[in-house]
């Protein structure tokens, strides 16, 4: 089984539409996939409950409690970790341990790039993390290309030395779609391809992880 956690210390960064989007894609690519929603809210096991029966199959596991942590059907290819919006250290290095890959979503705000810039601080001493057994990624989240704010999100990335997987446009169907329990690619239709794209060199960096 391979494990990818999304995480930040930030909330409202698009951890959970981050987290349900990659699973959808594991899924539709007839991957066992499971989502562990380790945040107290629950958006993710919420989100579940929603989808419909004939979408793909991803299971949902309860991690919210500390002691559920690593819990998982033993059939699973594929697990990924929505994780609580502040993980305190202990938390952050059971979560990471069973990780081959952290993917991290920055929105285009100064809070949002100096949260990030104290979580990859956070973590950066975590054993597996400094003897780079995860592949850690950043994601430009919720970004409208010609606004200020994205000029400056870039200009973050340059200075941390670490450029983003992809960057995630600003787009309403992304939450209509988690209203009915769906995501980017459970949708074939045409209308989703530009946003399939660009979550599609994210699929990849995982799945190459």
């Amino acid at each position: 089984m391979k494990t990818i956690l999304v995480a930040n210390r930030k909330g409202g960064c698009g951890k959970t539409m981050t987290a349900i989007t990659i699973a959808s894609a594991l899924a539709k690519r007839g991957e066992k996939t499971a989502l562990a929603d380790a945040d107290p809210q629950k958006s993710a096991l919420r989100w579940l409950r929603q989808r419909p029966a004939d979408a793909a199959s991803i299971a949902g596991l309860d991690w919210t409690k500390s002691g559920n942590v690593g819990d998982a059907p033993k059939q699973i290819e594929w697990l990924v970790i929505d994780a609580p919006g502040a993980i305190k250290e202990g938390r952050a290095q059971a979560l990471i341990a069973e990780a081959e890959t952290v993917i991290a979503p920055v929105l285009p705000s100064y809070f949002d790039e100096d949260s990030t810039r104290r979580f990859l601080r956070d973590i950066e001493d975590i054993k597996r993390i400094r003897k780079g057994k995860v592949g850690l990624h950043l994601i430009a989240n919720r970004v409208r290309p010609q606004q200020k704010a994205a000029q400056r999100l870039q200009e973050f990335f340059d200075d941390l030395g670490h450029q983003p997987l992809a960057w995630i446009t600003e787009r309403a169907a992304y939450a209509d779609l988690a209203e009915e329990g769906l995501a980017v690619f459970d949708k074939p239709q045409r209308a989703f391809e530009a946003m399939r794209s660009q979550w599609e060199p994210v699929v990849a960096s995982v799945i190459e992880d």
